[in-house]
Parts: C-alpha cells; structure tokens; sequence
C-alpha cells in the first residue's frame, strides 16, 4: 500500500487539503495527515479546524512514496519554515521519491531549489516563488517526481493525478468515475 504524509499548518486551504486526501483514501492509499503544531488541532484560513492524525516531529516520512504540501496563508508559510517539513520534502526528492505541492505551497519546493529545469504550475502571483522553474499554467503538472497543482479548483484533479501516479491509471479512473460524472 503505498503512504503519502500529507503536512498540515494552521492557516492551511481546508478543502485543497482534504479534497487531495479524500481522493487518496478512496483509492487505499495510506494518509496521515501531520500537524507540524505543538497540538493535531489545525485552524484553517477560513476558520475550519481539521484534526491532524499525527504530530509531524512524530512521523517518519523516510518510507513515504509522496510528501503532499496543501496551500493557503499563511499556512504556506508555516510549512516553509518548518525544518522538519522541508528535511522531509528534500530527502524524499533526492530519494526519487513523489512530492506534491497545490496553490501556493509549490512556492516552498521552489525556495528549496527543487523545480530547477521542472515545468510546475502554481496559484497566480506565486511564480517569482518557483525558482528556476519552467512556469506552466496548467492545472496539474507533474515532472518527474514533483507534481504542482495550480490551486482550489484543480484540487480533485491532483488527488486523481496521485492515485494514477502512486497506484494506477486504472484506478484513477475509477475513482474520477465514482466522484465525477462528464
């Protein structure tokens, strides 16, 4: 089964969150949703507490396939300061393995020098944030290991572009069938 830590700060965007998450956990993917707080109780920027299944300081990420860095403010900011995050989001890129980063956060792997020479999207007004990068705007982009996500909207989207990704292309697909009616 693979496992994806999903990093979470007070003044995160709740349902880029939890979307990415719930997409994940209907395809069996292992979840654990990190509080890189002194408490699991996570306030997000529209006042919507989330309760986090771990403290970050508690979790090894070394085993995880995906590091997943949901956005908002200034939660973005949090997860870019937060020593235990990025260690964990370097070491899984020089590991090879799968990173993911929607609307704002995509800034933090851009500060840590990850999307040189990548093709990564983000929410607009962040691109200055992605350095290096080749800035696309697509709504999802994976290149390499490092999957961005533009924002809110495409946030189902990310979590079917993971579950393809991590699991199957079959999978995902049953999944977006299940959720989505075209």
């Amino acid at each position: 089964m693979a496992k994806v830590i999903a990093y979470m700060a007070n003044g995160l965007e709740e349902v880029e969150c939890l979307a990415v998450v719930d997409v994940l956990r209907r395809a069996g993917v292992e979840v654990i949703l990190a509080s890189i707080h002194d408490g699991k109780k996570i306030e997000g920027s529209h006042h919507i507490f989330i309760g986090a299944d771990a403290l970050a300081k508690d979790v090894d990420a070394s085993d995880a396939d995906l590091i997943f860095l949901p956005g908002g403010m200034p939660g973005t900011r949090y997860l870019g300061e937060c020593s235990i995050v990025t260690d964990a989001v370097k070491q899984a890129a020089a590991d090879g393995r799968r990173v993911a980063a929607i609307c704002a956060a995509p800034s933090v792997l851009g500060e840590l020098h990850l999307l040189e020479g990548r093709k990564a999207t983000c929410y607009p007004g962040f691109e200055d944030k992605l350095y290096g990068a080749h800035h696309v705007s697509d709504g999802v982009v994976t290149d390499g290991n490092i999957t961005t996500c533009r924002g809110l909207g495409y946030a189902i989207a990310l979590g079917l572009e993971l579950v393809k990704l991590l699991i199957s292309e079959e999978k995902s697909l049953e999944i977006k069938a299940a959720i989505q009616r075209d």
